[in-house]
Formats: structure tokens, sequence, C-alpha cells
């Protein structure tokens, strides 16, 4: 006899398990089916670990500038599998962690691969072995998966993605990295501070394209700096892979082919919904052309009871809109109102080195959508707390409407801005301008003050500069 719930979460990633909580929390009687980990591709083998790994490389890199510190630091060295085992070990951690979440909300945990049988119902399977379960909601958070090079599938060994790349089997000496964003650069900047000879080859005009101008910029004089060769307006053909490396031919902005050989390839060219195979077309799910699934504002999908979060639906791809649309497809399941999500209030990091975090219009996009701008930037250079820290490659950037005031959006590149933009962010939310921001006290020292200072520079009142 099937087990009946009140709702169902197909995918425990950071939108699955969270819009489980939240609906417990509703007084709704749930379950979460999971093939894999608690926790998702996120916490699992995404963006926690990640940051494991990113923090490792940057507490060498500050070991090999000790002396920019007045430190001395000898016979520095870096072992690659003790820098994954702490990464597996926080993932490790965080995993356990969402198991406990679970049981403290009463949420029953089917482990096994689920597939919708019809409507209020899917099949989870595991060992040959087949549950019934039912429920009147089902809310679809099964994420997504990196997309192969065409011809050259990964292999693990010598073509990666970034699954691989994070439990790599040996450190790469020449890495070739295809695609620049997040993920890429992420990866890039990890391996290049790990001591890798690294080239990052994107098709863009630029790198981390989704990114402000002169974000994209700054970062590649920056990544040039520390030794990364990077092409933009670039492609790559004919991989072929060896038992020593890889062959690649790169064909430059100019349309001059060269063949390079790397000992490693990181493939980094965007995703798959995982929407396949799981009953999503007998059931007449809507999709988009590329397999993601349409929802409207409270993540309803087409077909009454299914619901979608996450990287299975429209972009942006990111585990905090993931968790946002599983609070809200949650409380409205629950009967409640909940407000609709605002993609332009959606942050964006990037753990690179230099950091980059950015939420809103770029500037180019706010002169497509017809603003009049003002436009305020203010370099990490003037700011105090970063020359101390000996960060001061930055800046701030911010982008406001020159007719209302309104803060359209806000870039910046540099030490630890990945923890500042949620200031700009709750800005937007509240729907502020430039009298409330310049109104607003920074403490002094912090490399804040450069969002502030920002602020001032778009109406000609910048302080330090």
């Amino acid at each position: 006899m099937a087990e009946n719930y009140d709702l169902i979460v197909l995918g425990s990633g950071p939108g699955g398990y969270v819009a489980a909580i939240r609906a417990a929390q509703l007084g709704l009687k749930v379950a979460i089916v999971e093939r894999e980990n608690l926790g998702g591709i996120c916490l699992n083998w995404g963006c926690i670990p990640t940051k494991a790994l990113l923090r490792s490389a940057e507490i060498y890199h500050y070991m090999q500038h000790a002396g920019d510190y007045g430190l001395a630091a000898e016979k520095i060295s870096a072992d690659i599998a003790a820098v994954v085992k702490r990464s597996r070990g926080v993932a490790k951690q965080l995993n356990q962690g969402v198991t406990h979440l679970m049981k403290k909300n009463k949420i029953a945990v089917h482990m096994g691969d689920g597939k919708l049988t019809g409507k209020g119902k899917l099949s989870v399977t595991k060992d040959g072995k087949t549950e019934e379960l039912t429920a009147k909601n089902i809310i679809l958070a099964t994420g997504a998966r990196a997309r192969d090079l065409p011809g050259t599938p990964a292999d693990g060994k010598r073509v990666w993605t970034y699954r691989h790349a994070m439990t790599p089997p040996e450190m790469p000496t020449k890495l070739l990295v295809i695609g620049s964003g997040a993920i890429g650069i992420e990866f890039a900047s990890f391996y290049n501070d790990m001591g890798a000879d690294v080239t990052v080859v994107e098709m863009m005009d630029r790198i981390v394209p989704v990114e402000d101008a002169d974000v994209s910029a700054f970062l590649e004089k920056a990544l040039k700096k520390q030794g990364m060769t990077i092409m933009t307006g670039a492609g790559v053909s004919d991989v072929k892979v060896t038992d020593k490396g890889v062959s690649a031919k790169l064909k430059d902005k100019a349309g001059k082919e060269s063949v390079a050989e790397f000992s490693h390839v990181i493939v980094a060219i965007g995703i798959v919904p995982n929407t396949a195979d799981i009953g999503l077309k007998e059931l007449g799910v809507a999709m988009d052309d590329r397999g993601f699934l349409k929802t409207d504002e409270m993540c309803r999908t087409n077909v009454e009871g299914f619901w979608a979060i996450g990287d299975i639906t429209a972009p942006p791809w990111l585990a905090h809109k993931a968790s946002h649309e599983g609070v809200i497809a949650a409380e409205a399941i629950a009967g409640k109102h909940p407000h609709a999500m605002d993609a332009r209030n959606i942050p964006g990091c990037t753990y690179c080195h230099p950091q980059i975090a950015s939420v809103g219009l770029t500037e180019a996009k706010a002169k497509e959508a017809g603003y009049e701008v003002k436009v305020g930037m203010f370099p990490f250079i003037g700011n105090g707390k970063a020359i101390a820290l000996g960060e001061a490659e930055g800046f701030t950037k911010t982008i406001f409407d020159a007719k209302t005031g309104e803060l359209l959006g806000a870039h910046m590149i540099g030490a630890e801005v990945t923890e500042m933009i949620q200031g700009y962010t709750i800005g937007k939310t509240l729907e502020t301008t430039e009298a409330e921001l310049m109104h607003t006290v920074f403490p002094h020292p912090t490399i804040s003050e450069s969002m502030h200072e920002s602020v001032l520079a778009a109406y000609g009142r910048a302080l330090h500069i």
C-alpha cells in the first residue's frame, strides 16, 4: 500500500531540503526523495566543498607571499590529497547536518531513484526494490549536471567536469579550462594558486560574460598578472585524449589556429537539467527547448499538483535562488501568500581570486533597458582597510536611475566582496534610493566603506578619491 503525504519533494539539494523544512514548519506531512546524498550537488559536490578547496589555495597563496607582510615561511608545499580530504570532510559534516534537520522536522526520507508515475504518484526504487508514494503536491527539485564537450565526454582521467576537478586523481601540470563562468573561473583560480599552468578559453568576447564589463576587464588583467593565459573570443576543437595528456586545437579571436598540449582539461560550458527519465513527458509537464521546466511566479508547472524549483527551471542557476523558490513553493502549497521572487534582486558571487559579487543590472543592461544612469566607482586603493590587508586591488561600482535615484545594480571585485554584496541586495529589496545609502553610516575601517564611497561617487560627492 502506498504511503501518503501532503507533499513529496523529489531532490534534496538546497532547493529541495529547504522546501521540505518550510512545508514541515507549516504543518504539512512531508517526504523527501534522494537518489544519492542528502544536500544534493551543491552541498556535496558544488558550492560548499569548492569553497573549502579555494580556502586552502588562498592560504597557500598567502604563505607564498609571507614576505609581503613582514613574515617568513620556508619550505612551503601543497599536498593536493590532503587539500581534497579536508574539502570532503567539510561536505560530510554538512551532509550530516541536513540529515539531522530532516529528523528534527519529522520529514520522511526515502533514498532511491524517484519517478513520477501519475498525478500525485511517485515510485522510489533502490537495490531492485520499489515503493510507492502519493501526495496531492509534488515539488520537482532534481537539479542539473555538467554539460559534456561535444565529441569528448568527460572521463575523469584527463577530461574533467567540476565533479572530477574536486577529487583529482593527480595534480594537473598544464590545465585547459573551457568556459569562464563561475565554475570555470573558480577552478582556474584554484589550480593556478596551487601551481598549475592554467589556460582559460572563453568563446564570448570577455571572461565572466554575465558580469559588468568593467569587472570582466579587471578580472582578466588580474588573472594574467597571476600567470594565467586568457583567451577570449576563442574556440576549442579536435580535443584528443592520450595516456599522457590532452591535445586541443585552439582558435584565437583573430582566427589563428594552433595545437596545444595539456595534462588535463576542465569542461565548464554550462549545465543540463535532470529532467529526463523521471516521467515528466508522460505527464505533459511543459519544458523549453533545452529541457528546463516552465513555471509561474509561484513555481507551479502547467500540470496541477506539480511544482518545480532550482536548476531545472529558468536561470539564474544559483543555490540561494533554489532555496528561496523552495520557500515560495512550500508556502503557496500550504495556502499562504508568499511574494514572488524578483530575479533582479538575486545576488551572484564568484569565489575566484579576486572575488566577484553583483546584483541587479550591469551598466550596459541598464542603458539597453532605456534608463538614463548615474554610475559611481570607487577603487580599493582608496580604502584604508584594503591597503592594510594588502588587498588593494579591486573596486565597487554602483548604477542608479538618474531620474528617480533607484539603485539599479551593484558590481564588486576584490577581497571579501562576496560578504558585502548583501548590503546592496537588501537595499534593492527595500527599493532604496541613493539618499538612504548616502545617509547610512558605514563602519571604519572596513572594506564596506567602498560601497558608501561608490554611491557618493555616482553623484560627484566621493570623499577619498
